[in-house]
C-alpha cells in the first residue's frame, strides 16, 4: 500500500523539474512578502483577487459574516458557528474541500453548497464582485 505522500509526489519524465519549479515559486512568493513595504501586501492582494480589500472587510459586515465566524480586524464578529477566519489566507484548504486560491475562494464565497453539500454555510446570494472584494480581505487575513 502506497502512502498518501506517494501519491501527492508527482512520478515520471519530467517530475523533478515540476517539484523544483513548485519550491521555487513558493520561495520567490515568500521572499516578495518578506520584503513588501507596508501597504503593498494590499496592492498585492488587490492585483491577485481582482478585488479591494477595505471593500471586502465592509462586505463582511453586509453579509453578516462575523454572526458565524470570528473575523480579526471586524468589530462584533465573533461567531462560533464555523471556524475563525484568521489566517484563512495561509490554509491549504477552503472549507477542508477546495485549495486555497482566490477562484476558488469566490466559488465557495457564491455557492459554498455547490462546493459541498453539506456545509452548513449558507448561500448568502454573494454577486460575483462583492465575491473579489470579500476574497480580497480575506486574503489579507495571514
Amino acid at each position: 500500500m502506497r502512502s498518501l505522500w506517494a501519491h501527492l509526489v508527482p512520478r515520471g519524465p519530467g517530475a523533478t523539474g515540476a517539484i523544483v519549479a513548485a519550491l521555487l515559486g513558493v520561495t520567490f512568493s515568500l521572499s516578495l512578502a518578506a520584503c513588501s513595504a507596508p501597504g503593498d501586501s494590499d496592492t498585492a492582494v488587490a492585483n491577485a483577487t481582482g478585488g479591494d480589500p477595505s471593500r471586502g472587510r465592509d462586505l463582511v459586515r453586509k453579509y453578516g459574516c462575523g454572526s458565524c465566524h470570528m473575523i480579526p480586524g471586524v468589530a462584533g464578529a465573533n461567531g462560533l458557528v464555523g471556524p475563525p477566519l484568521a489566517g484563512i489566507a495561509s490554509r491549504a484548504y477552503i472549507a477542508g474541500v477546495l485549495p486555497n486560491a482566490p477562484e476558488n475562494m469566490r466559488r465557495w464565497l457564491q455557492d459554498p453548497k455547490a462546493v459541498d453539500s453539506l456545509t452548513a454555510m449558507p448561500n448568502l446570494g454573494v454577486t460575483a464582485s462583492d465575491a473579489r472584494h470579500l476574497s480580497a480581505y480575506l486574503y489579507t487575513l495571514r
